[in-house]
């Protein structure tokens, strides 16, 4: 089991639905309570690095755009603007408990190339040893992988784990409206049974998490 008294760096992934109403617009209740709760964190001695969707959800929203757009260049225009709302809003909502936060945008390139890998862990080491709460997501503008496959995939559950690795994160939490790991699809199969702990990751548990 986990011991928290030796968890020192926290990785913390929240998606779209959780940051967002139906209709694309910022949930504000939702984001201060998530920043209220990674502040407080911080301020206990943790070091924080948030793991943040929304961008194409509230860019679309701000845009005034009936429905998520389906064209490819539309959902990175979407996402530019969404991004951009996003880190308003934490900025203005850390500096209210004193923190200070910084973006980060990734693609997979920057993460399988060695040299950028490296320059990344050492940003991640240097703003958190002096208080900085690093905001990551998915550079959508120019990633175009997750933006066409993000119905199948989900937002940044990948990418939350391996920035879990890249900062060299002691837990990660990740934020979903799915209670867990089950042995089948939850939403297409209502006999879906919750895995409450995977104590060792083999080849069957790999396969149940497709």
């Amino acid at each position: 089991m986990l011991n928290m008294n030796e968890v020192r760096r926290i990785v913390v992934k929240v998606g779209s639905s959780t940051l967002t109403y139906d209709n694309g617009k910022p949930n504000i209740r939702r984001i201060e309570r998530l920043v209220r709760t990674i502040s407080d964190l911080q301020n206990r001695g943790f070091e924080m690095v948030l793991v943040s969707s929304g961008a194409v959800a509230v860019g679309t929203a701000k845009l005034g755009l009936a429905e998520r757009p389906k064209e490819l260049s539309v959902k990175q225009a979407a996402a530019a603007v969404g991004q951009c709302e996003l880190m308003h809003i934490y900025d203005k909502m850390f500096l209210e408990y004193g923190i200070n936060v910084a973006q980060i945008l990734l693609t997979r390139e920057n993460i399988v190339d060695d040299d950028q890998r490296t320059n990344i862990h050492n940003t991640f080491t240097a703003l958190t040893k002096i208080g900085v709460v690093p905001i990551i997501n998915e550079n959508d503008t120019v990633a175009t992988a997750e933006l066409k496959h993000i119905e199948n995939f989900g937002d940044n559950d990948t990418l939350s784990a391996v920035v879990a690795r890249m900062c060299d994160a002691d837990l990660l939490v990740i934020f979903s409206d799915i209670d867990g790991l089950y042995d089948s699809n939850p939403r297409t199969n209502p006999q879906a049974k919750l895995i409450n702990h995977v104590g060792r990751i083999d080849a069957k548990i790999r396969r149940m998490a497709g």
